[in-house]
């Protein structure tokens, strides 16, 4: 059955830098999958539906992944999946959309989110990174993936070029790109709303994931809009090198729950 959220709550994770990148130093790809797998039963002991996994720590990235990449992600969310069954796994290459519908397709996972480049162009501090809609639509028809696509829409740290309108930009990756699904945030609650609303009015069924900014006080309100939430940096105070404070996970979870019960309430 093909992932749907419904108020879904995903903690992202961001294992340590891996090797071959520059900040990697000395774990081996084996101490990096035992750190992962022991912060993914943080998550699950923490209530949360499922996990993106994302070599956020491998930065500076630039468009194409490497191999050595791809092939570590691979073997992590295998792990993740393997150990795992229960979990809605996301992946997430930096800043690789192809890369990561291939690692996704190979371990079965749930859903593939390209964060800044599914169209359009964006500036990001590695430079110009240009949509790949076209070249994850060709290996989706290749290897016939059903595996479901989000596309971030003019996610916040990068600086879209052309100014197109939220809503234009999202109708367009839904229905000249073929996203299955998007994630919209802002830099605020109140720029997050606005953009969910602009979103809804083009595209009232398309499900959207709320994708940052997010923390036990405003999450509440916006899954009254979003179909889901990811969450990083909130839960693990303010680093995301942190391990998840379980204390800041059950204050989020509590909020994810009231908004289900308000939600589900007005159906």
């Amino acid at each position: 059955m093909m992932f749907k959220p419904d108020c879904t709550a995903f903690a992202m994770i961001q294992p340590s830098a891996l090797p071959g990148s520059y900040r990697h130093e000395d774990k081996t790809i084996d101490d990096i999958v035992a750190e992962v797998l022991e912060e993914t039963q943080m998550i699950v002991d923490n209530g949360f539906d499922g996990v993106i996994l994302q070599n956020m720590n491998d930065m500076p990235i630039k468009q194409i992944a490497a191999p050595e990449a791809i092939a570590y992600m691979t073997r992590i969310a295998y792990e993740i999946k393997h150990q795992y069954p229960q979990l809605i796994l996301g992946v997430l290459v930096n800043w690789d959309g192809v890369a990561s519908l291939a690692v996704a397709d190979a371990v079965h996972a749930d859903f593939v989110r390209v964060e800044h480049l599914f169209t359009g162009a964006n500036v990001t501090s590695a430079g110009i990174l240009e949509g790949q809609c076209v070249e994850i639509a060709a290996l989706r028809k290749r290897i016939r993936s059903k595996v479901p696509v989000y596309a971030d829409i003019q996610e916040v740290h990068g600086i879209p070029l052309g100014g197109k309108p939220i809503d234009d930009a999202a109708w367009e990756a839904v229905h000249e790109a073929f996203a299955d699904g998007l994630f919209v945030s802002g830099k605020s609650k109140e720029e997050s709303l606005e953009m969910i609303h602009a979103v809804r009015k083009k595209l009232p069924d398309t499900p959207v994931i709320l994708g940052g900014g997010a923390n036990g006080e405003n999450i509440e309100e916006l899954l009254q809009y979003y179909d889901g939430v990811s969450v990083a940096t909130w839960v693990k105070n303010g680093n995301m090198k942190n391990p998840i404070d379980p204390k800041r996970a059950e204050i989020f979870m509590s909020s994810v729950q009231k908004a289900r019960e308000k939600k589900r309430g007005r159906s």
